[in-house]
């Protein structure tokens, strides 16, 4: 056996092995660019104080690990903070007025802060919810 054979013998051995632990990078994408994008990706990367590869890698597993935007739960995703919003100022007001206390723009944006913060997650879990439970009797069908 010669040294590129016995050279390529332990990559194959090697790659093998690290394939099976997490979190070991065995594989590669490859791509072409013009000078003037290596240029604008370099650019980027030193910006962000990072290293190219490791700059293009977050970049594009964070938008290949973005979730696209269904019309359907953004628009629940604002009703629902709406009304979180509302009945959390209601409430907010009452318990100021009964302490009598003004109600301070601080916690108007507390609120709006936190409804913004669960929205989502309230959206999905209300659909993942519906989608799960079995239609009701009694509702009525259109034939």
């Amino acid at each position: 056996m010669n040294a590129f054979q016995t050279t390529t013998e332990q990559a194959k051995k090697s790659s093998s092995v690290d394939e099976s632990k997490p979190g070991f990078r065995t594989k590669t994408i490859s791509m072409r660019l013009t000078p003037d994008e290596v240029a604008e990706v370099e650019s980027a990367a030193e910006r962000a104080g990072k290293q190219t590869s490791e700059w293009l890698r977050e970049t594009a597993l964070g938008a290949a690990r973005k979730r696209p935007a269904d019309p359907m739960e953004l628009l629940l995703a604002e009703v629902w903070a709406m009304r979180h919003s509302l009945l959390s100022l209601f409430y907010a007001g009452a318990q100021a007025t009964i302490e009598a206390r003004p109600l301070l723009p601080e916690s108007v944006l507390k609120i709006r802060d936190g409804a913004d913060a669960k929205k989502l997650e309230q959206a999905r879990r209300m659909l993942a919810n519906s989608m799960s439970q079995p239609a009701k009797e009694g509702r009525r069908r259109d034939d």
